[in-house]
Formats: structure tokens, sequence, C-alpha cells
């Protein structure tokens, strides 16, 4: 069932149809521990409705903190070793990529996550601008992975290679976090063959695309949230960008109307125009 923030109210998707929820708030529905259930309850007296569309969406997510993690995929790993070479922090990143201990940040309070057909930013003193496509969990008060949703971790490279203490700099922004379309709350984990793909077009010309699964991920999302939680609380939740193993060539930069298109197929696709 997909489950989605929008101007109309909460919506819930299910077999292709779309549904209105009788929900007091996002927070308040989400923050539950057994979403799943809570939903096939609201399900019994919810009302059709029209399919939402896709300038109509908000971003999937209400009072929640959006963290993320670092150096999940072997692509990742070699992309922040080569930015941080000249500064001396090369290794940092093997090492992390190799240790028990997985690399946590902040990445932004929910005024700065914008939503489907919204635009993301790039920093003004940043002069090498990338997308991230990720996986992201909605994550239960109580830890459970909850739901999924696709995240876009905007990340300004060339603030981060110049010293790696510089790195909430280069990826915590006003406009530097895109989640949509909707939450995804399923049954099972979803499998590793899913597939993250990312294109980039430019005055409607592909100008860069790539594609991962999760299986070339190196940690599981359980082991993230574990360690997320750790001396960590989240009263109504929070949400956790995977990481990323799609990473444009080194001579790419991000520029002003660029569209940014993230695929990940049981979610759907999570567009943004850079502005």
């Amino acid at each position: 069932m997909k489950l989605y923030r929008s101007r109309r109210g909460l919506l819930a998707e299910q077999a292709g149809r779309f549904y209105t929820l009788n929900a007091s708030s996002w927070d308040d529905l989400v923050s539950r521990e057994h979403l799943r259930d809570c939903l096939e309850r609201l399900m019994v007296d919810a009302k059709p409705a029209d399919a939402v569309a896709p300038q109509d969406l908000l971003p999937p997510i209400g009072s929640q903190e959006v963290w993320a993690a670092g150096v999940t995929y072997y692509r990742s790993r070699d992309a922040r070793m080569e930015e941080a070479k000249g500064a001396g922090g090369g290794d940092f990143y093997d090492r992390v990529y190799h240790a028990t201990r997985p690399e946590l940040f902040f990445k932004s309070a929910p005024h700065r996550v914008v939503g489907p057909e919204a635009k993301v930013a790039i920093r003004d003193d940043a002069s090498w601008s990338v997308p991230e496509p990720e996986l992201t969990l909605f994550v239960s008060p109580g830890g459970k992975i909850a739901g999924y949703t696709i995240g876009n971790d905007m990340s300004s490279r060339d603030i981060e290679g110049e010293n790696p203490l510089y790195l909430p700099q280069a990826k915590v922004y006003d406009r530097s976090c895109a989640l949509g379309p909707c939450l995804l709350v399923a049954d099972e984990p979803l499998p590793a063959t899913t597939e993250i793909a990312l294109e980039i077009r430019r005055g409607g010309v592909l100008a860069f695309s790539g594609a991962t699964t999760l299986k070339e991920m190196k940690r599981r999302p359980e082991e993230l949230v574990e360690y997320l939680y750790r001396n960590n609380s989240f009263p109504k939740g929070c949400f956790l960008l995977t990481g990323t193993g799609v990473v444009p060539p080194d001579s790419f930069t991000l520029k002003a109307g660029d569209e940014i298109r993230i695929t990940i197929p049981p979610i759907g696709i999570l567009v943004n125009t850079v502005g």
C-alpha cells in the first residue's frame, strides 16, 4: 500500500485505486508502531478518490528528522576517496567502508525537505554539485522499518572534498533533500534485486544515467537503523537515507534547470528540477 501526503489530505493507493483516509494528521498516523495494521483499519471506511496529480503532492514528511548513511556502496567509497585525496582524507572513507560502525549524519529538518515536482537547490558557494539517489527508510519510534520512499541527497562534492569536516555544509542547506512521491508500506523488506535508477536531463536531453541494485549495498538496512537508534529517540519516527551507488563522473556538475528523475520501481518516480 502507498501512502501520500497531498494538498487534498492523506491518500492511500491500493491496487491502483486511490482512497481518502480519515486520519487526524500525518504524524499521528505514521508514528504508530503497527502502521500497516492501522492503514488496513482505516481502509474499511476510506472513500474512493481521484488519482492525485504529481504537482499536488507534498513531501511525505511531517515533523520527522531526516538522517543519512554514507559509504554504504563501493561506488560511493571510491567517489569520496577521490574527492578527498587532495585534503589528505582519502583513506578515511575506505576505513569507514570496512569498519563495523557505519557513517551516519543528520541530513535535514522537515522545513528543508521538498517533494515531487519541486525545486531542489545547489549551493551558491559550490562549484561541483550532484544528486544522490537513495532508498530511504521510514523508521517507527520503536526502531522498526515501517516503510520506504525515494530520497535525493543533494551534495556539494567540492566542499566535502576540501575537508571531510565540511560535510555538514556540503549536505545540509535549504532544499538539499527531496523525498517522495509516497511512503510505501510493505509487508516484506524490499528484495536485493530492487533497482535504483537515476536520470539527469539538461534542456530535454539525457546528460547522465546510471543504476544500481540493493544487492550492491554493503550494509543491511536493519544494521543502519540499529546504530541510528543507539542513544537517540525519535518520538514521531524518522527517515534514513541509505546511501548511494550511483555517482555521476567527476566531470559532471548540476546546473539550474536540470531535471533529476530517480526511479525505484516498487515506490515510483521522484522528479525534481534544480532551481
